[in-house]
C-alpha cells in the first residue's frame, strides 16, 4: 500500500466537491451543503485563493482531503494554519491516511514558520476526538466558537455600512 499527499489543482474541483459532500454526509450536515462548484473552484484556485487543498491518495486513488487556510496569532506574531476540513473515506480509515494528512499540514506549518495548527471537531465525533488526542492535540476548553452568518451577517454588515456613512 502506497500513501501519497498532493496539492489539489483546478482539475480536482469535482473530486473536492465529492469529498466535501461525503464529509457533510458523515457529519449529518448534507442538507447544509450549498456551494456551486464553479464558485468553489474560483475561491480555491482563482486570482485570490482563500484556502488550499491537499488530496490524500492510496495506491494512486483519492481517498481523502484536507482543506486549510492561514490565520494569524497576534500574541505569537506569526501565522497559523487552520484546518477547516479533514476527511478520509470510510473504506480507507485505519490506513494511516488521516495521520499522513495531518502530518503533512504540520510539516507545512513548520516550513511556513507558523505558530500552530488548529481545527474544530464536533463534540459527538468520539472516533475523531480519540484519533486527534492520540496525535497530541488538546482541547481548547476555555474557548467557544462564535459565528455570524446568513441574515444576521447581512444585517451586521449593513450596520457597518450605515455607521461608515455617518462619519
Amino acid at each position: 500500500m502506497s500513501l501519497s499527499i498532493r496539492s489539489a489543482t483546478r482539475v480536482d474541483i469535482g473530486l473536492i466537491a465529492e469529498l466535501i459532500r461525503a464529509l457533510a454526509d458523515y457529519e449529518k450536515l448534507l442538507d447544509e451543503v450549498r456551494f456551486d462548484e464553479a464558485v468553489l473552484g474560483e475561491k480555491l484556485f482563482g486570482a485570490r485563493p482563500y484556502a488550499e487543498v491537499v488530496i490524500g491518495e492510496i495506491d494512486g486513488v483519492a481517498q481523502g482531503f484536507a482543506l486549510f487556510f492561514h490565520n494569524f496569532s497576534t500574541f505569537e506574531g506569526k501565522p497559523g494554519i487552520y484546518l477547516e476540513d479533514l476527511f478520509v473515506r470510510p473504506e480507507a480509515r485505519g490506513s494511516g491516511l488521516g495521520k499522513a494528512l495531518l502530518a503533512h499540514l504540520a510539516a507545512l506549518a513548520v516550513e511556513r514558520d507558523c505558530a500552530r495548527l488548529e481545527w474544530s471537531v464536533l463534540d459527538w465525533n468520539e472516533p475523531s476526538i480519540g484519533f486527534y488526542k492520540a496525535l497530541g492535540a488538546r482541547f481548547m476548553d476555555e474557548w467557544t466558537v462564535m459565528r455570524v452568518d446568513g441574515a444576521a451577517l447581512a444585517q451586521l454588515g449593513a450596520g457597518a455600512a450605515m455607521s461608515a456613512e455617518k462619519v
